[in-house]
This record gives structure tokens, C-alpha cells and sequence, in this order.
């Protein structure tokens, strides 16, 4: 009798972005430069399954500008042609990301409805086959944030996964209102992803 055929094991990805010094974008982690009108800063730390920081991996941001327009063919309305909307911060040794930005202004949806001023967030790490997608809300945007239709779907225990509270301890004095996050790709403290 024949023995079954052994399946093969799985295999990851990577770790290639360290050793490739991340995937290029000419930009970097600067949506806006240093010394914007209304910058503001977003950092922290990726993070894996057991709170250890993750040292090779990318996070993207996509998003609206100030008025909460895009300069996008999707979006009719008239917004900066100076804003590209989109910055992509490669963690360094100790798992850290930042970006320098403008917060986004509040959306409106295709029902009339208004989204609350986030950040569309892609991570790429080592291990992962698929990106993940998240989003990041401003923890003093409540108001905004309570009435946010996508926000009002996730578990309440878990929306604080999603929201960057203010931070005075960055250290970078260079921009405006300084904000907090970290994402957490597994674990108790999981990051609350989207399938898109």
C-alpha cells in the first residue's frame, strides 16, 4: 500500500523589508514636510503575537486632507493637489513607525452619513502572506468617533485598539499635535483588522 503524500509545509515571506531597506516611496514617512501649517505627527510601535516589537515591517497610511477630501479621480469634489495622501514608515530595530501628516477631516458616505476623521492603515511584516487593513481613529475626535459608521461596528472592548491618544512624550518637537498608537498584529491586544 502506498503511504499518503506528506503535504508540504508552509511557508512565509520575508524577512525582506529590513534586509532590503524597505520597499522604496520617495517620501517616506512624510506626508506633509516639516514646518506644515497644521502638522501633526503619529507614532508607535508593530508589534507580534507575544507584545514583541517587529523589526522589518511596513506600515502605509492613506488618506483625506484637512477637509476631508482626496485628490483622487474617485472623489468629485475639488480638493489639494499638493496633498498626496499617502506615506509609508518602515519599522525600524525596536518596531517603531511614524508619520508626519495633517489629520484628515471628517468623510462623507455614499448615505449621507459623516466618517470621523482616521487613517486608512496597511501593514506588511515578516510571516504575513496578506497585508492587513485597519484604521486609525483621534482619540479627541469622540464625538465624531461615536457616531462613525464604521467605528460603530466593531466591539466596544475593542474600538481602543483603533484610536491614537495624544502624546507629549514623542520627543519630536519639530510638529504640531503629537499622537499614539501601536498596532498589535496577534494577542490579547490584537488590532481590530478589516476584510476589504
Amino acid at each position: 500500500m502506498a503511504a499518503e503524500p506528506a503535504t508540504t509545509p508552509s511557508q512565509t515571506i520575508g524577512p525582506f523589508f529590513g534586509m532590503a531597506g524597505g520597499i522604496p516611496w520617495p517620501d517616506g514617512p512624510e506626508v506633509v514636510p516639516e514646518g506644515t501649517a497644521g502638522a501633526i505627527r503619529i507614532s508607535g510601535v508593530l508589534r507580534d503575537g507575544a507584545g514583541n516589537p517587529v523589526p522589518d515591517g511596513v506600515v502605509e497610511i492613506w488618506q483625506a486632507d484637512e477637509h476631508g477630501r482626496f485628490d483622487h479621480p474617485d472623489d468629485p469634489r475639488p480638493g489639494r493637489t499638493d496633498f498626496p495622501g499617502f506615506g509609508r514608515s518602515c519599522t525600524d530595530a525596536e518596531g517603531r513607525f511614524w508619520f508626519r501628516t495633517v489629520k484628515p477631516g471628517t468623510l462623507p458616505t455614499r448615505d449621507g452619513r459623516t466618517e470621523a476623521p482616521h487613517l486608512n492603515v496597511t501593514v506588511l511584516a515578516r510571516g504575513m502572506l496578506d497585508r492587513v487593513v485597519t484604521r486609525i481613529y483621534f482619540a479627541d475626535e469622540q464625538r465624531a468617533n461615536e457616531t462613525d459608521p464604521v467605528l460603530s461596528t466593531v466591539d466596544p472592548e475593542r474600538r481602543g485598539t483603533l484610536i491614537a491618544d495624544r502624546d507629549a512624550t514623542d520627543g519630536s518637537d519639530q510638529d504640531g499635535d503629537q499622537y499614539r498608537i501601536d498596532i498589535h498584529l496577534q494577542g490579547a491586544d490584537e488590532t481590530v483588522f478589516f476584510a476589504v
